[in-house]
């Protein structure tokens, strides 16, 4: 399994649900991912754009898609963590400085005849190795920290693959002691998925899922795409809506690097940076991009979110949703 492969599937499966429950094909069809989906989820849209170019069957009424802290390059992502933690106050001014002078910029693929470079990353290492990179403000709870002073192949790697799985953390990850961890919470997945009622409820085959979990370990997955961001370029071609949305405070995806490669797509601004708000009080920051063709693409943050922003801060997740739905300003 691969990232062209899963993409493909996703396209076949929706084809194969669609014709089995055709009562659906005339409502709005938006596609949405949050995280690894960042690199995926354009690649379906895709599929179903062209599919629908070609006549494929069943028609597909694609409005558009959303994508929630979503990876899009993977180097440029890593890039730009030195960048966000800085932001952040977790490195200080002096080794950003240092970094950017000696690094030119260049985090991830560095020279390893380059010793000023690689001394500022594990300056940065030392700094934000024991932070939670899924939501900066929360408990770490990553287990038995390993060394601060890592070396520079392993820093490349610790931003977003600490392992394969960092992205969809088990309920059996090890914690410290008496520490809360979000991931705690996810037991109630599984208790929810593995319920005989509620797979029934939604469809599925009785006897093709012995046992579901969040993530499967055993899989063979081979990350094939590198970057989606060709794909977000050839769909602003077709006219549709997009969301793109992130947690200020993920160290994972930071939103430093999902602002910029939004901004080097080169769209037009229709509603510059402003507040939105839920209840009162404000949810985060947003502006909106618009194109000839009637494409736009809203991007927003969402104040105190983590990694995924919904699992952080639903209720203003679901008013920014429902806003965006109807077409409404955030």
């Amino acid at each position: 399994m691969n990232d062209t492969l899963s993409a493909a599937q996703n396209y076949y499966f929706l084809r194969k649900w669609l014709i089995a429950h055709p009562s659906f094909l005339a409502n709005p069809l938006y596609i949405g991912g949050d995280s690894y989906s960042g690199i995926i989820v354009p690649m379906i849209v895709q599929h179903i754009s062209d599919g629908i170019d070609v006549g494929h069957r069943p028609r597909m009424n694609l409005k558009g898609y959303l994508l929630g802290n979503p990876l899009t390059d993977s180097t440029e992502n890593q890039n730009s963590v030195p960048h966000f933690a800085y932001l952040n106050a977790l490195i200080s001014h002096e080794i950003y400085e240092s970094a950017k002078r000696n690094c030119q910029g260049e985090y991830v693929n560095v020279d390893p005849s380059n010793g000023l470079c690689i001394a500022d990353l594990e300056n940065i290492t030392e700094c934000i190795s024991r932070v939670n990179h899924a939501q900066i403000y929360e408990p770490s709870c990553r287990g038995p920290f390993i060394s601060p002073r890592r070396k520079l192949f392993n820093w490349n790697r610790s931003i977003i693959e600490e392992d394969s799985l960092d992205f969809l953390s088990s309920p059996t990850q090890p914690a410290a002691s008496g520490t809360w961890c979000r991931f705690h919470n996810y037991v109630y997945s599984y208790i929810w998925a593995n319920d005989k009622t509620v797979q029934r409820a939604i469809g599925v085959q009785e006897g093709t899922v012995k046992y579901w979990v969040r993530c499967n370990q055993s899989l063979s997955y081979t990350k094939d795409v590198s970057s989606s961001l060709a794909y977000h370029r050839n769909l602003i071609k077709k006219g549709y809506q997009v969301l793109i949305y992130s947690g200020d405070v993920d160290m994972k995806v930071p939103y430093v690097a999902t602002e910029a490669w939004i901004k080097s797509l080169n769209l037009t601004i229709e509603t510059g940076w402003q507040p939105w708000f839920v209840e009162g009080q404000v949810a985060g920051y947003w502006y909106r991009y618009k194109e000839k063709n009637n494409y736009h693409l809203t991007f927003a943050t969402v104040k105190g979110a983590g990694h995924t922003a919904p699992e952080y801060k639903p209720k203003e997740c679901l008013g920014m949703i429902d806003r965006w739905f109807a077409c409404h300003p955030l």
